[in-house]
């Protein structure tokens, strides 16, 4: 009797050799290093903490990120959407953050607001759950390319040297970063496959090395960091729950529910294990928990970090276990800052020229999703023009709601989350609502669930129809 062979394991699900998994978790630590550390550097500094306190927030920071990520990754009972997603302290939390923690209720209530925001994501994550039939593959490759777009000014800043440094702008800031993009690129086009997988990982590694003897960067901060450090529960006093911080900190919570939907069914596209109701709702889960512990060990709101969708895409390295390292290594350099210090010296333009690719690469993944609709119809057209619109306004002009409410900044000040909300809306409107037709709906923009996106993704070629997510070699 012949025994049938074992069933595939699913890319996601693979397990690298260890020497792999080190080097692509550590390609995803470094590329999102500098934003994870960046919203504790900005809250502190707005509040004016002494030098001790603020690296004890960035280590706490690490810690959780490192932690969050590996229950996103991992999974724990009905925690963590078990997909290839870092994790990482939000961008959209800074503004309301800074007004509670500058105001007279300063950590405490910033830390209280925390809670009780993580505790309702927990509660609200089946409700989001049920909300994936609104993203099909319009609103899907529309929201993919509004958080590449997105990204490329942060990109932009590094290599013009870093917000804030007194060289920004200079030609050898962005001869650095000109010097990465082309060892990345052709590490990427050349090399061998398993290298041309780390081509983010070399590009940075080579580009430190010349950055080093050019006087970009210095490693003198590592001798004076400590060998071991660990954050405590309630570092800076029991937190203090105030009713108009909570309040700021639930539309932060909405925001980044809306914007982890978006990376999770990015990151289900690209990975070829599309996004399913309970699956969201875990992931969203995860990230109430997470934002949970953030209050709890004296860091701040979590989500789902856009930065590392574009290495994913990129690398096509999809195994999950990938990303649970680079939650790993985070955990480490929570733990003994002296390794944070070493990556912090890392200069920016470095991380710019690896930034340009990685998030060039989300923008033209939503390209790719947004091609297998056909974009035959007129309303078609308009969803994504005017959600690309939203979306990079406040992108282009930082400033341009600055007049209007907090709670409002704080949902359309993200491009992602004001992008997403439009491409949902529009798509109701135009396709879901009774009324005049124009004759196509884009593949998925129909009737509420169909047709899903567990769909292969095919594209129209030359030869016919192909695969467009397919492994490049067996394993990762």
């Amino acid at each position: 009797m012949t025994q049938s062979a074992p069933p595939a394991v699913h890319p996601v699900d693979e397990v690298p050799p260890a020497a792999q998994l080190a080097a692509f978790g550590l390609q995803h630590v470094l590329a999102m290093y500098a934003g994870a550390v960046a919203v504790p550097l900005i809250v502190g500094g707005a509040m004016k903490l002494p030098p001790a306190d603020l690296a004890y927030l960035i280590t706490a920071d690490l810690l959780i990120s490192g932690i969050a990520t590996l229950i996103q990754c991992v999974g724990v009972w009905r925690f963590g959407v078990r997909l290839p997603i870092m994790q990482g302290c939000t961008f959209a939390a800074v503004a309301p953050m800074v007004l509670i923690g500058t105001g007279q209720g300063g950590l405490p209530a910033i830390y209280g607001a925390v809670i009780v925001s993580g505790l309702a994501m927990v509660l609200l994550a089946p409700v989001f759950g049920r909300l994936l039939r609104f993203f099909p593959p319009l609103v899907t490759g529309t929201v993919i390319l509004i958080i590449g777009l997105s990204l490329l000014p942060v990109a932009g800043a590094w290599v013009a040297g870093g917000e804030g440094s007194k060289d920004f702008g200079e030609p050898k800031n962005i001869a650095l970063a000109a010097f990465v993009l082309v060892v990345v690129v052709g590490v990427q086009r050349f090399a061998p496959p398993l290298i041309s997988r780390v081509a983010v990982l070399v590009g940075i590694l080579v580009g430190v090395l010349v950055a080093i003897p050019a006087g970009f960067t210095d490693f003198g901060a590592v001798g004076d960091a400590d060998w071991f450090g660990v954050s405590t529960p309630f570092h800076f006093g029991a937190p203090s729950f105030e009713a108009g911080a909570i309040v700021s900190m639930l539309i932060v919570a909405l925001v980044c529910m809306t914007e982890t939907s978006g990376d999770i069914v990015a990151v289900g596209e690209m990975t070829g294990r599309p996004a399913e109701p309970r699956t969201l709702a875990d992931g969203l889960r995860a990230d109430g928990l997470s934002t949970v512990l953030g209050g709890v060990f004296n860091t701040f709101p979590y989500t789902a970090f856009a930065q590392n969708v574009g290495l994913v895409g990129m690398t096509r390295v999809r195994s999950r276990w990938v990303v649970a390292t680079a939650g790993g290594i985070l955990v480490l350099l929570g733990l003994l800052p002296k390794l944070g210090a070493v990556v912090a010296a890392i200069p920016a333009p470095v991380l710019g020229g690896a930034g340009v690719v990685m998030f060039g690469t989300v923008a033209a993944s939503g390209v790719r999703t947004l091609a297998r609709t056909g974009l035959r119809g007129e309303h078609d057209l308009t969803v994504v023009a005017v959600s690309l619109a939203v979306g990079l306004l406040p992108v282009g002009v930082p400033t341009v709601y600055d007049g209007f409410p907090d709670w409002f900044q704080t949902v359309m000040h993200s491009g992602i989350s004001a992008g997403c909300l439009t491409a949902i809306v529009l798509n109701l409107l135009f396709h879901h609502l009774p009324g005049r037709e124009d004759g196509a709906d884009g593949q998925g923009t129909g009737a509420a669930g169909e047709p899903s996106a567990v769909e292969p993704l095919t594209l129209q070629g030359g030869g016919g129809k192909h695969p467009v997510e397919q492994p490049r070699e067996q394993g990762v």
